[in-house]
């Protein structure tokens, strides 16, 4: 998609995570802080979606582009912040369902595209979590990355051509 000369016009930034389950809580906790430091246009909407499982599918069709903002099951440090497009999400084979929080945003994307319905720009701010066990609270390093993955997302958004301003 080119942003400078066809910018998205329906854009999500969509949170996931069980705020139940210790870091996995970042998805929700990072859009909220987007959307409480920037002011949004009305094109861009910000969803606090819980684990969607495949409801995820329902939440991107008809989006032009979606920030996905999740904890992410990688070799790395905890509160290491990544990124990923489309393809690298698209690339691995499905998983089974094993949990509430499954299917994943690879499942629900390919759902989407068998669908047709699948966004043209699809992001992922990805943060490594430190624990993932019952219990309300991020640890110390994710609380560190809230920021870095919250810049990330604005920084996602710009790279659209959606500039948003800082509130004070």
């Amino acid at each position: 998609m080119d942003a400078v000369n066809n910018p998205p016009v329906h854009v999500a930034i969509i949170g996931i995570g069980n705020v139940l389950a210790g870091d996995d809580a970042i998805g929700p906790h990072v859009v909220r802080v987007v959307e409480a430091g920037w002011e949004l246009p009305e094109r861009v909407q910000v969803i606090d979606a819980g684990t969607p499982g495949y409801d995820l599918t329902a939440l991107v069709a008809g989006l032009d582009a979606v920030v996905l903002v999740d904890s992410v099951k990688m070799k790395g440090v905890p509160g290491e912040v990544l990124t990923f497009g489309k393809a690298a999400l698209l690339e691995k084979k499905p998983i089974l369902a094993l949990s509430p929080h499954e299917p994943g945003v690879r499942e629900a994307l390919l759902n989407a595209d068998f669908m047709g319905v699948t966004p043209a720009v699809v992001r992922l701010v990805g943060v490594i979590p430190a624990r993932t066990d019952t219990g309300i609270g991020l640890s110390e390093e994710v609380r560190a990355a809230v920021p870095i993955a919250a810049a990330q997302v604005v920084s996602e958004l710009a790279a659209l051509g959606i500039v948003l301003r800082e509130r004070m």
